[in-house]
């Protein structure tokens, strides 16, 4: 495939929304989170190689490695809790030299190749959607172990994207989720006190201000007094005093808002959409069945991310330590999406140079 076979097939409109966001990324996070630098030039070229590398593969070849890729990411998500590096009480982290890696956040492509391949390669009966929901269980408990509830609900959205994209019937799935929202009281029960406070204060964060709404609140002091314009690279209050935590990662929507403005959120958000625009359209020109259920699973991964992000930066989510695709300063974040967006490109049926 010479350069300008590669350049059609990898779609100008996609790769120009992904340059803008990590480009104005750069420049957000060099204002808000200096001290993240150099290390972080090292994932963006970790990030765009893998990208590149990736999508030079068809999605059939990689497909002929899943059970290889499901594997090898079960032993990767097992690493953390045998040499991992423990960060605020959570072991996620395994140190790789000047780099700290996220496996879960790492795997989550190949997780979605594996089950794509699983769910299309044959029909599905019932009895191999059970086998497929015990095959989602191990991976999503190693990473509720760790914990991080946010990557373990966004590795079963994925999983239910493909299973739509799947031949198996839409009742079993609609009747599976109904049975998932009902367990959802259950499924309290059994989180964190510190997640349980966060839900808890979602609802009105004024009654803990200091404590666990304190986040909510300066998240939306951020968001609103950027105005139109906002305060100016390097000029904002809430992040360059830190009353903003977690302001290059978890809230780096209310930091752009408040130092760029109504303008320069807009901007991150239309090119996010175009972004999704284009994934879409692949979508619809997918080489093969297999294909489309992986960006299915690829694309409504990719929704929710933005969704809860923004949703939580301007208080109308809890509190879920969800990043922004390819803006939040997560290494490993950027990796894994990167790695997603190389792969959905060798989705795309085949062009002739």
């Amino acid at each position: 495939m010479n350069f300008s076979s590669y350049f059609k097939r990898a779609d100008p409109l996609l790769l120009l929304a992904i340059g803008f966001l990590i480009l104005t990324s750069t420049i957000i996070l060099n204002s808000i989170a200096k001290f993240i630098f150099p290390i972080y030039f090292l994932y963006l070229f970790l990030g765009i190689l893998f990208f590149f590398i990736f999508s030079l593969f068809d999605f059939e070849v990689l497909s002929l490695f899943s059970k290889f890729l499901y594997i090898s990411s079960i032993v990767l998500l097992i690493l953390p809790l045998l040499i991992g590096q423990v960060t605020r009480g959570a072991v996620r982290w395994i140190p790789l030299g000047p780099l700290t890696i996220q496996p879960a956040e790492i795997v989550r492509p190949f997780l979605l190749i594996f089950f794509a391949a699983f769910l299309t390669n044959t029909t599905v009966t019932f009895k191999r959607l059970i086998k497929a929901l015990f095959l989602l269980v191990l991976p999503v408990a190693l990473i509720l172990i760790q914990p991080s509830l946010g990557i373990a609900i966004l590795t079963t959205v994925g999983f239910w994207g493909i299973l739509i994209a799947s031949a198996f019937s839409k009742r079993y799935i609609l009747l599976g989720a109904l049975l998932f929202l009902s367990a959802v009281p259950i499924f309290f029960y059994f989180l964190a006190p510190y997640q349980k406070q966060r839900l808890l204060t979602f609802i009105e964060p004024s009654k803990d201000p200091r404590g666990a709404g304190y986040n909510s609140i300066q998240s939306m002091i951020s968001v609103g007094s950027g105005k139109l314009l906002g305060r100016g690279l390097g000029k904002g209050v809430q992040t360059q005093l830190a009353f903003l935590p977690e302001r290059q990662t978890d809230f780096v929507f209310a930091s752009i808002a408040e130092e760029l403005g109504f303008v320069g959120a807009a901007l991150i958000l239309c090119s996010l959409f175009l972004l999704v625009l284009r994934l879409l359209y692949i979508l619809e020109n997918a080489g093969g069945v297999s294909e489309r259920a992986y960006l299915s699973g690829f694309v409504l991964i990719f929704l929710m991310q933005i969704l809860i992000h923004i949703g939580m930066n301007m208080g109308l989510l809890p509190i879920t330590g969800i990043p922004l695709p390819l803006v939040s300063a997560g290494g490993s974040s950027f990796l894994g999406t990167m790695i997603g967006l190389g792969i959905a490109i060798g989705c795309r049926k085949k062009i002739v140079a």
